[in-house]
């Protein structure tokens, strides 16, 4: 017969072992859950990476077509104004126009119709804005026509029709560009910040090398043992990557802020005061079409000249501000004949097509600015595109590295599992 203390102390002794049974089940567990976490810290990690550096690309890649498009704009619209400013200056000859002046005229017509073009088709949302710009063309090249065929006559009222054209390209035509040139600089604006903002991305790196810090210290006080080969490798990886990361979206930012406020400020500088020094030629050419009652034509030219001065001191090339105040020096010349009662000889003066006439320092001041907003333009989209590969290349080797990481987080594991199997 069993002893009441032996029957009392029999369920006692098997609980300690049943205990003792369970806890190495458990452990491989907590192994395998620590090591997910890790490996998905470092895929996480990885991920973050390359979806910024995309985002950061692709906030770049937007600038270029963004930058293009505005410059495309700008250029239809100092082509209207440029052929503007030829249809002034040629009327003051009267009767047959200059035929090189003339062809000038419908070059640059016919670039501004396939510039619009060219914009509506680059950007949908843009065709809106320029709808009824053609239409205005349409009509603007019209009334020149009639100004013309009066002029030739020796109609007074060629000039009428003169400045009906040139104020419903200015009221019809020209707003819709600007509008475009607006909405375009707005867009460049945003992407330039994109690819600044990107950089929020860093924080989701250092939180995954945190997990993983975490992780080692949790499996180090579980193993005792103070390192893991495997995960030494991941974190090492994980930081490579985020200093790489770290690098190059601040590359791709600060190159954002320089082109925005070098190349590009430049570029756009120049060509808004080749627009605005055109303006401010057919306004001379109108004042002496007034004959005399020019004084609000002679206003609107010297406001012009101002704002074009002022956009070129914002880094343009030397020779472009050379040539413009060369050019802009002449005016003083013109009033003064006029306004003494030489009205013809401002006109000669003014419709000069001689080495050392205004006419020619204008053609050189264009040549130069032309030159020069192409040039900008370039190294615009070859700086923004430099920047757009660098972070490509950074989001893939980053998630290569962070996909290793997580292999090696794995394999780090492994050989502590091996103990319980």
């Amino acid at each position: 017969m069993t002893s009441p203390t032996r029957a009392a102390l029999a369920p006692r002794t098997a609980g300690p072992a049943a205990t003792s049974s369970r806890t190495p089940s458990r452990t491989p567990r907590r192994l395998r859950l620590a090591a997910a976490v890790a490996a998905l810290s470092c895929l996480a990690v990885g991920v973050a990476a390359l979806v910024g550096s995309l985002a950061q690309a692709a906030a770049l890649q937007d600038a270029v077509a963004d930058t293009d498009q505005q410059v495309r704009a700008l250029a239809v619209r100092n082509d209207l104004v440029a052929a503007d400013a030829l249809a002034t200056n040629a009327f003051l000859v009267g009767g047959l126009e200059p035929t090189e002046q003339r062809a000038r005229y419908d070059a640059g017509l016919a670039r501004a119709a396939a510039g619009v073009t060219a914009v509506s088709g680059a950007d949908a949302s843009d065709a809106a804005a320029l709808g009824d710009v053609n239409g205005a063309l349409g009509t603007y090249a019209g009334l020149v026509e009639q100004a013309r065929a009066n002029n030739r006559q020796g109609f007074p009222v060629g000039a009428a029709y003169l400045e009906a054209a040139s104020a419903g390209l200015r009221t019809d035509a020209l707003p819709g560009l600007d509008a475009v040139v607006q909405v375009n600089a707005d867009r460049v604006g945003d992407a330039f910040g994109t690819a600044s903002v990107a950089q929020v991305v860093l924080v989701v790196v250092v939180g995954g090398a945190v997990v993983l810090l975490g992780v080692q210290v949790w499996l180090a006080r579980r193993t005792r043992r103070r390192l893991n080969r495997g995960l030494v490798l991941a974190t090492l990886l994980v930081v490579v990557a985020w200093v790489t990361l770290a690098s190059s979206l601040q590359d791709g930012a600060t190159a954002a802020r320089q082109v925005r406020d070098g190349s590009y400020a430049r570029t756009v500088a120049v060509a808004q005061a080749f627009s605005l020094a055109n303006d401010a030629k057919a306004m001379e050419s109108f004042t002496l079409i007034k004959r005399g009652s020019g004084q609000a034509y002679e206003e609107s030219y010297q406001e012009s000249v101002a704002q074009a001065r002022a956009h070129l001191s914002r880094g343009a090339d030397a020779a472009v501000v050379s040539a413009f105040e060369t050019w802009a020096g002449r005016h003083a010349e013109i009033r003064a004949l006029d306004d003494e009662g030489d009205w013809d000889g401002a006109v000669a003066l003014t419709t000069s097509t001689a080495a050392d006439a205004p006419n020619a320092a204008f053609d050189a001041f264009s040549s130069a600015t032309l030159a020069a907003v192409q040039t900008g333009a370039a190294v615009v989209g070859d700086e923004l595109d430099d920047a757009r590969v660098r972070a490509e290349r950074t989001a893939w080797a980053a998630l290569l590295a962070c996909v290793l990481a997580g292999v090696a987080a794995l394999w780090g594991f492994s050989a502590r599992l091996k103990e319980y199997r």
